[in-house]
């Protein structure tokens, strides 16, 4: 039960440590949200924020939302997500949430779309071999092959791997560590590789399960007193 982000994903470059170590990291562009409404167990049953994030025009907006956002004296939101809290009594409406949420958190959840690849084959898709490219196949090297039954059951089971829209999916990466946080710019360096092209949609959110691993600095902070130590005992 935490809040969470939603920036954009700029691309991918590296970061020098002081270490002099090399790490790839995605670099996100994270987007202020703005607290629209504070729901309360006594109300609704549950106690949760609706932050909205994104600017969007007037003109895009329906009928509906327009009073929405003019009841609420706010800017419209392009993407508005709910938040369950413990405690709401920490938030008011026109309340702005950036990056500071992340102040002492070391690893995140990052979740966005893949990259679409239109309609793809088999062999694309699912890695399929193909048929024979000799000997009797005509025009199907790269087709799936048969895909029925016999006459019971007499029809092809759901989840059949076959030809068919390949990518644009959502998926989440696990335990991103935090390299570093720009907040003067909204950026934030997670490493390693996260879903998506650029410009993609990126949700973050602290990481849901325990991290028991170190982080790059912890890592080697434990191996210089293990070099000191070494050379003490010497």
């Amino acid at each position: 039960m935490s809040i969470g982000l939603i920036g954009t994903k700029l691309g991918m470059t590296r970061e020098f440590l002081e270490t002099g170590q090399s790490v790839p990291v995605t670099v996100i562009k994270v987007e202020k949200g703005r607290v629209l409404d504070v729901i309360s167990k006594e109300k609704s049953g549950y106690n949760a924020i609706k932050i909205g994030f994104f600017k969007l025009k007037n003109s895009k907006l329906t009928k509906q939302m327009k009073g929405y956002f003019a009841k609420k004296n706010t800017e419209p939101k392009k993407i508005l997500k709910e938040f369950r809290v413990e405690n709401n009594s920490n938030y008011k409406e026109g309340n702005e949430i950036g990056l500071e949420i992340f102040k002492d958190t070391k690893f995140l959840d990052a979740k966005s779309k893949t990259i679409g690849k239109g309609f793809a084959g088999v062999m694309k898709r699912w890695n399929f071999g193909g048929l024979r490219a000799s000997h009797g196949v005509s025009v199907s090297h790269r087709s799936h092959g048969s895909t029925g039954q016999r006459q019971d059951p007499g029809k092809v089971f759901k989840g059949k791997k076959m030809a068919g829209h390949m990518g644009d999916k959502s998926r989440t990466m696990l335990n991103l560590e935090i390299i570093k946080s720009d907040l003067e710019n909204n950026l934030i360096y997670l490493k390693g590789s996260i879903p998506g092209s650029k410009n993609a949609t990126v949700y973050l959110r602290k990481s849901i399960k325990n991290v028991s691993r170190k982080t790059i600095k912890e890592k080697h902070e434990a191996k210089v007193k293990a070099a000191a130590a070494k050379k003490g005992k010497k």
